[in-house]
């Protein structure tokens, strides 16, 4: 099996570029499947959600190719074919097949979504829009049949400011007949990425970026070109590696009005952050401040940003508190982390952690995505050797982590080790 290996205490220095959103990306590969000739993406993350998403495309008859970051997708052959399982399963993104499927076939059957656990994660919001606008959503052997004479718009309320049901809605919705409204939508960037792509294919959407979305169907939707947005999870994440274990690094394509929550909670804690157009600098922090922070739905504090944040905790002064109000199951790091030498425990949807502690390597497990990327930066600032496990985690959010991090200094590599050598963390 694939591990990590690091060597923590390397000073990181220079510069590094950001990659296209992995949030966006997962949603514009599916929203493809609306236009009626070739649609190309520029700016995607060569991680594995993209590759799955491209295998998918090519499971319905989609032609696709995938090149330094640019996707070029030809829909014109696909088909309604039913994807129950295999790769519909690896990752939690794939309900957007369901929204875009409905939008140009009228019908669609997708297995339920995998991806990383992080508690209940329901999608209700999405099959209730859907049904708001004609579909009949059953579900049947663990997959789910969507069916629909036709779609025609409607006004949809969300009971939950929804991201995945924002866009999902959206998909289905732009070739419905008549209007259709959704309140309480979410505001995320994201969103406002998708509705670009869907308004350069033709289709008319207000206030992508508000909490009210106005849709209004249109017959066909064309092929165009787009280049996604920066991705704002994985600049925070070099922020917050920047402001752990940096010499001075710039962290280049970025927008920096998308980073404001993390921006201030870094400043609040000591970090001097330089902001430029499209980059931020962040000189050497030599004391951190402890701070609480809450996670929100944007435009606060972003829940995927907590868990890298955690481990800057550890190297604060004083007692700081992180309080998740997204995702319950997001503190399985902590243990990781303690494992290490971090003084740090979970009250309820809260963790606790307790600073400045000396980081001692170990072997840890990445739960999920961003706790990987938090061991990590444990692994850059503790003492000794870290061996990370259960890679494919990271890898499905960070494309060229290693190599991006290497040139910044750290000692970090990939290795394959025997699996009956592996002692599994307990």
């Amino acid at each position: 099996m694939d591990v990590y290996k690091i060597n923590g205490g390397n000073r990181l220095k220079g510069t590094l570029k950001v990659s296209g959103a992995k949030n966006s990306a997962v949603a514009l590969i599916p929203a493809s499947i609306l236009a009626n000739s070739s649609v190309t993406i520029g700016g995607i993350p060569e991680i594995s959600d993209a590759w799955t998403l491209k295998a998918l495309l090519e499971e319905i008859g989609g032609e696709v190719s995938f090149k330094d970051g640019q996707m070029i997708i030809d829909p014109t052959n696909m088909l309604a074919i039913p994807l129950p399982n295999g790769n519909v399963k690896k990752l939690r993104a794939s309900y957007y097949l369901m929204g875009a499927m409905l939008g140009r076939f009228k019908k669609a059957v997708i297995g339920l979504p995998g991806g990383c656990f992080l508690g209940p994660r329901p999608i209700d919001q999405h099959i209730k829009g859907f049904e708001a606008l004609g579909a009949k959503v059953t579900n049947e052997h663990g997959a789910i049949y969507l069916r629909a004479d036709e779609l025609i718009g409607a006004k949809i309320y969300l009971d939950v400011a929804s991201v995945g049901a924002t866009i999902n809605i959206m998909l289905a919705a732009v070739r419905a007949k008549g209007r259709t409204i959704i309140e309480n939508a979410a505001k995320e960037p994201e969103i406002i990425d998708v509705a670009t792509l869907l308004t350069n294919m033709g289709a008319n959407i207000k206030g992508a970026g508000t909490s009210v979305i106005r849709i209004d169907g249109v017959e066909e939707l064309h092929g165009t070109k787009h280049t996604i947005i920066p991705d704002r999870i994985e600049a925070s994440t070099f922020m917050i590696m920047a402001a752990a274990i940096g010499d001075g690094v710039t962290i280049d394509n970025i927008i920096p009005l998308h980073l404001e929550a993390v921006t201030a909670k870094l400043r609040e804690m000591g970090v001097k952050i330089e902001e430029g157009e499209e980059s931020v600098f962040i000189p050497r922090t030599d004391v951190l401040q402890a701070v609480d922070v809450k996670t929100l739905v944007y435009p606060g504090f972003p829940t995927d940003v907590q868990q890298p944040l955690s481990v800057l905790m550890t190297q604060a002064v004083g007692a700081s508190k992180v309080t998740d109000t997204i995702y319950t199951a997001r503190f399985k790091h902590i243990d990781e982390l303690r494992r290490m030498n971090a003084n740090a425990r979970v009250e309820g949807n809260s963790a606790i952690i307790q600073g400045p502690t000396k980081l001692h390597g170990s072997k840890v497990t990445a739960t999920d995505l961003r706790a990987g990327a938090a061991l990590v930066l444990a692994g850059l600032i503790a003492d000794g050797e870290t061996e990370i496990q259960d890679i494919y985690h990271i890898e499905r959010g960070y494309s060229s982590l290693i190599e991006k991090l290497c040139a910044l200094g750290a000692d970090i590599r990939r290795e394959t080790i025997e699996v009956s050598s592996v002692k599994r963390a307990k």
